[in-house]
């Protein structure tokens, strides 16, 4: 039986980095993957597919350049679902290989295969070659997360789809319903509301994006409508009817009586941790809701030489946290001194159309949490850079606090927020004032300059009057 210094389950962001920072530190490593594709979700099923699709959709609908000088481009009847597909394929592939060569190049050995613990230092690997066992000093569980599927809704894979099957559609839908209005039901209807598809969103709240601030929400919303979402707020679904013919809609009830038919299905609510065929037990492992595996700060889970990082283990279950969980969780095993924990704020990004940004402080929870807060707003069409674009909307939104003037909130809206938010997380993160951002020095035009004018906006705010350049 070989034995290891660290043994890591999964090829995602977070196997992968803490495989190979081990190794680079000299260890001998180990990593099993069950999937044909490394990567895990960020590469196969998630991150990177569905951030593909949005940018793939905005390219064939022509949004990229719709309204810039008056000039309009739709190419949405020239686009078959191979078009939308291929650029989706690409990057999971070479992405997937570009993972299997960091492995290959830090000498970290690759099993492939189910795996499941048989105690608490040895594992299983089940694969077409038979079973075979391996030994780790410290274990690492990375095995991500699976769609949650709940009971009475009849997944097939072809029509009625979780958010990993939709992204295997060999056809257009005419009609799409979308039940859960979190990250993944929101980027979704967006994307195929952007392709001509008729989306319909339900959820069983009144808000969609529960955690994001109200105002960028309401907007996000109001982008939804304009595209043609139709969006069932404080209801759920009640019956779904599946016809034997794929020409026939399915027929979709609601709990507060409202019905209507589509041509597909998404359910769009909740992950589950990859844990039921690990054993878990064997190991003596503590679980949490949802099948995913309880940390402590530095991801060791309740059994001292096991730890587990990104999505097993819930929230942030994002690609970025999930990288430097896993250095982290390398970092406390191995004793390496360079990253012991990450920091207190990173920011969230939310890939629809328009995108979303964040970090810090909503004003909502701000104004929970008693602070003595105020804002300051910039709209993209405003902006030079924005102008340029053919901007339609879109603004940036900075939460300070009265007194300091130190920002504690940045919210964004519109064309590349995910790239615009860094700015953001190094304000928030350094406690910098509004007069910081003023004194700042941007390229012109960029969008950038959304944060110098939110600032003046916040000012203005605290005077009463406009504050002049």
């Amino acid at each position: 039986m070989k034995k290891y210094e660290l043994v890591v389950i999964g090829t995602g962001p977070a196997g992968e980095k803490g495989a190979v920072k081990a190794a680079y530190f000299g260890h001998k490593v180990a990593i099993i993957e069950r999937a044909e594709k490394y990567g895990g979700a960020m590469v196969v099923t998630g991150t990177l597919p569905s951030k593909t699709l949005k940018e793939t959709a905005l390219f064939f609908s022509g949004k990229y350049e719709k309204g810039l000088y008056g000039i309009d481009r739709d190419l949405r009847h020239e686009a078959s679902v191979e078009d939308f597909m291929f650029r989706k394929n690409f990057v999971t592939k070479t992405e997937g290989e570009s993972v299997e060569e960091n492995l290959q190049r830090h000498k970290v050995d690759i099993y492939k295969g189910t795996c499941s613990f048989a105690d608490p230092h040895t594992l299983t690997i089940t694969s077409d070659k038979g079973e075979e066992q391996i030994q780790g000093d410290y274990i690492l569980v990375a095995t991500g997360s699976y769609p949650f599927q709940p009971k009475g809704i009849p997944f097939d894979g072809k029509r009625i789809h979780d958010s990993d099957t939709i992204l295997e559609i060999t056809r257009f839908p005419k009609s799409l319903c979308v039940v859960g209005a979190g990250v993944i039901g929101c980027e979704y209807t967006t994307i195929f509301s952007t392709m001509g598809t008729k989306v319909y969103l339900v959820n069983n709240k009144d808000k969609i994006l529960p955690f994001a601030d109200t105002e960028i929400a309401d907007e996000l919303v109001k982008k939804m409508k304009q595209s043609g979402v139709s969006i069932l707020f404080n209801t759920s679904i009640k019956e779904i009817q599946v016809p034997s013919s794929d020409e026939e809609e399915i027929q979709v009830t609601l709990e507060n009586g409202e019905s209507f038919g589509v041509d597909m299905f998404l359910f769009a609510a909740g992950r589950s941790g990859n844990t039921s065929e690990l054993h878990c037990e064997k190991a003596g492992l503590e679980m949490g809701k949802r099948e995913t595996l309880v940390v402590d700060r530095s991801y060791k889970t309740n059994v001292d030489h096991i730890y587990a990082v990104g999505d097993v283990i819930g929230f942030p279950a994002l690609a970025s946290t999930s990288m430097d969980q896993g250095r982290v969780a390398v970092a406390h095993m191995f004793k390496t001194k360079d990253l012991d924990h990450l920091p207190q704020y990173f920011p969230y990004g939310i890939y629809t159309i328009p995108e979303i940004s964040m970090v810090g402080m909503s004003e909502e929870e701000a104004i929970e949490k008693g602070i003595d807060i105020c804002t300051g707003k910039s709209r993209y069409p405003d902006m030079a850079r924005g102008k340029i674009m053919g901007a339609k909307g879109g603004f940036l939104k900075l939460v300070f606090e009265k007194e300091s003037l130190k920002v504690i909130g940045v919210h964004i809206v519109g064309h590349i927020a995910t790239e615009l938010i860094h700015f953001g997380l190094l304000l928030v993160e350094d406690q910098k004032d509004l007069y910081d951002v003023i004194g700042t020095i941007f390229n012109f035009p960029t969008l950038h300059d959304l944060y110098k004018y939110a600032a003046y906006d916040g000012l203005s705010n605290l005077t009463g009057y406009k504050v002049k350049e």
